[in-house]
C-alpha cells in the first residue's frame, strides 16, 4: 500500500494550513489513518490520528488540528489552524489495515515540510 501525500509549505504564525494524503494499492479495510511529525534530534510523534468514529489530537494541537478522512478515496486530511513556529516539522501521514489477503498493513507517507515563520 503506498501513500501520496500533499500540502505543507511556508506560512506566517497564526495561518493555516491542509495536508492531505491519499492511499493506493489492494487495501481491504483501513483501521487507522494518522498524521506524525518530526523535527530534527527528536522523536517523531502523533499529531492527530483517526480510527472508526474515534479521533485522537496531542494536547499541543488540540483544537487548532482537525483530522478527517473521506473513506471512499482512502484519503486523510489534516487541517491545520492558527499556527505557530513549534509547529513547523516534516509531517509524516500514517495508514494502517488489511490488504486483500488479509494481511496487516502500516505504510507511511513520503514526509511533507511544514515551517511556521513569527
Amino acid at each position: 500500500v503506498q501513500l501520496q501525500a500533499s500540502g505543507g509549505g511556508l506560512v506566517q504564525a497564526g495561518g493555516s494550513l491542509g495536508l492531505s494524503c491519499r492511499a493506493s494499492g489492494p487495501i481491504y479495510k483501513i483501521t487507522r489513518m494518522a498524521w506524525y511529525r518530526q523535527t530534527p534530534g527528536k522523536e517523531r510523534e502523533v499529531v492527530a490520528a483517526i480510527a472508526g468514529d474515534s479521533t485522537h489530537y496531542d494536547d499541543s494541537v488540540r483544537g487548532r488540528f482537525t483530522i478527517s478522512r473521506a473513506s471512499a478515496s482512502n484519503t486523510v486530511y489534516l487541517q491545520m489552524n492558527d499556527l505557530r513556529p513549534e509547529d513547523s516539522a516534516v509531517y509524516y501521514c500514517s495508514v494502517e489495515g488489511f490488504d486483500y489477503e488479509q494481511d496487516i498493513f502500516a505504510s507511511w507517507g513520503q514526509g511533507t515540510l511544514v515551517t511556521v515563520s513569527s
